[in-house]
């Protein structure tokens, strides 16, 4: 059990299929996730990483689970941010589900660790990032604020 939790869920109106690709696919997070590139291995110990617009690579991990269009486990260490690395690994989990025309996306991003700065980090971006898709996937646009690498970082 994890000491330090976020939990997020939303229905977006996609097919699980385009909202797998739009999580995995580098073109497509570049669109709505802060011209960052999501490089994920499709299959279980692969590597996977979030590359910064400069070319750092600004999270990594390994694929812990993947089963497509319905779940993705990743192990996630940040890698820019010193304070947040020394934390270690968390855990982030995908869940996909069809839910009449819509898809219920459940992210969860979780370390076995009390107050977790990372956790405390992550879940004040994590609504904006899959507001922003959820707006691509359904109207073809992303949120203008989500298009840009944030500056001082």
């Amino acid at each position: 059990m994890a000491n330090s939790r976020f939990v997020y869920v939303t229905y977006i109106r996609t097919t699980p299929e385009k909202l797998w690709q739009a999580l995995i696919d580098p073109e497509f997070t570049q669109r709505y996730w802060c011209e960052t590139r999501h490089e994920v291995s499709s299959h279980k110990g692969g590597a996977w990483r979030i590359m910064a617009p400069d070319g750092r690579v600004a999270d990594s991990g390994e694929v812990l689970e993947i089963e497509p269009h319905r779940r993705l486990v990743l192990s996630w260490r940040n890698e820019f941010m010193p304070e947040l690395r020394e934390e270690g690994f968390s855990r982030l989990t995908y869940e996909l589900e069809t839910v009449g025309e819509s898809v219920k996306l459940t992210v969860i991003h979780e370390m076995d660790k009390p107050n977790s700065k990372l956790i405390a980090t992550v879940s004040t971006g994590w609504p904006h990032i899959l507001a922003s898709l959820k707006s691509l996937l359904e109207t073809g646009e992303p949120l203008e604020e989500t298009t840009r690498w944030p500056k001082g970082f």
